[in-house]
């Protein structure tokens, strides 16, 4: 098998093939690692081809520690392979690690999205030399749960799946006179974020700046990868949310909401909307994203509320194997994960530092 560096010209090859898998990630594309690298990454796309055919791929992110000439890199829900192929897992990860060594890694993280069943998968990244990270809120730096639709059966038997009450406030939202709009244009991303901000600052969690979505909008919706929907009531936007689009699957991932007219229940029949896009998009499955690590959150529970809305939907619940590092330098591992978060722990406590949002999708 031949292991080298992706170019230019493998980028619809290397989409494709991640596209092609149940588990492929739009968070592995090329026009990710584009996104990311606007905001300090360097992406490093890596593929593994058996006779002309690509076999495993990985995209690689890149980011310097400052003042040392070391880095961390992250394979952001990668690599994609046949993680039951012993010898493939083994070969690939090999030459995974090679190259995070080249450029200086004191660790290659990743969080494939193996489901928590599939042990032999995890047995097999054990042995290559991955541990498991223990992590909080939504288990890692993506969200080690999500939700996940079924979309292979009839629209009308979709809708019967859910429950009463969220197929009452779907036609209560239709009577009510609300409208959405998934056809959003660039000039419609102020009007979205200051939803967002809304709800950042009524739920308490930080966003990104406006620039971040804008840079998401010139990477992924030329490439067809991402909409942007508007909920409108009585002329006013009341609901926004972002959904991608890859392969065969659509992937809800920001959602926001005025404070005014959650009465007329716009959130419930803006997801209905991106629902019926997806299936008539040809997706086997509409993804809620992220939700409680905890299949049955406590009451105080900050998602408890999320986990309670999409549920309603009737999804299944799936949890993943979370994320996995291997250590390239045990010292540098040690500060990185012991030592710096102590320290921005205390300066925190101090009111000396300030937080930057982390809302799953690096």
């Amino acid at each position: 098998m031949d292991f080298r560096e992706a170019t230019e010209q493998d980028r619809q090859r290397f989409n494709d093939f991640i596209a092609r898998f149940d588990t492929g990630d739009l968070l592995q594309s090329f026009e990710w690692g584009e996104l990311k690298a606007r905001s300090g990454w360097k992406p490093v796309r890596v593929l593994m081809e058996r006779n002309g055919e690509i076999v495993a791929s990985a995209s690689l992110l890149r980011r310097a520690i400052p003042r040392t000439h070391r880095c961390i890199m992250y394979a952001p829900r990668g690599p994609v392979l046949d993680t039951r192929d012993d010898q493939l897992v083994r070969e690939f990860s090999a030459c995974l690690r090679g190259t995070a060594i080249i450029h200086g890694a004191i660790l290659l993280k990743i969080d494939p999205p193996v489901p928590i069943e599939d042990t032999e998968a995890e047995a097999t990244l054990r042995a290559v030399g991955f541990r498991q990270v223990n992590a909080e809120g939504f288990g890692g730096t993506q969200p080690k749960c999500v939700m996940q639709l079924d979309l292979d059966k009839p629209i009308d038997e979709i809708m019967a799946s859910f429950k009463e009450k969220w197929r009452y406030n779907i036609r209560l939202a239709e009577r009510k006179g609300v409208t959405v709009n998934i056809g959003c244009t660039r000039d419609d991303l102020p009007t979205f974020y200051a939803l967002l901000k809304e709800t950042a600052e009524r739920d308490g969690f930080l966003v990104r700046n406006q620039k971040y979505f804008e840079d998401m909008w010139d990477l992924l919706v030329p490439a067809g990868y991402m909409r942007l929907a508007l909920t409108y009531y009585e002329g006013r936007p009341v609901a926004g949310a972002i959904a991608y689009l890859f392969g065969d699957k659509a992937m809800y991932t920001y959602g926001a909401s005025s404070n005014e007219h959650r009465n007329v229940m716009p959130n419930h029949l803006m997801q209905w909307r991106l629902i019926q896009w997806a299936k008539e998009s040809g997706c086997k499955w509409y993804d809620f994203r992220g939700v409680s690590p905890r299949r049955q959150p406590d009451a105080d529970d900050h998602l408890a509320g999320l986990n309670r809305f999409k549920e309603g939907f009737s999804p299944r619940f799936v949890e993943y194997i979370g994320e996995y590092d291997m250590v390239l330098s045990r010292n540098y591992y040690w500060l990185w994960n012991v030592a710096r978060p102590w320290v921005s722990k205390v300066l925190r406590a101090r009111g000396r530092a300030k937080t930057r949002a982390a809302d799953g999708d690096i």
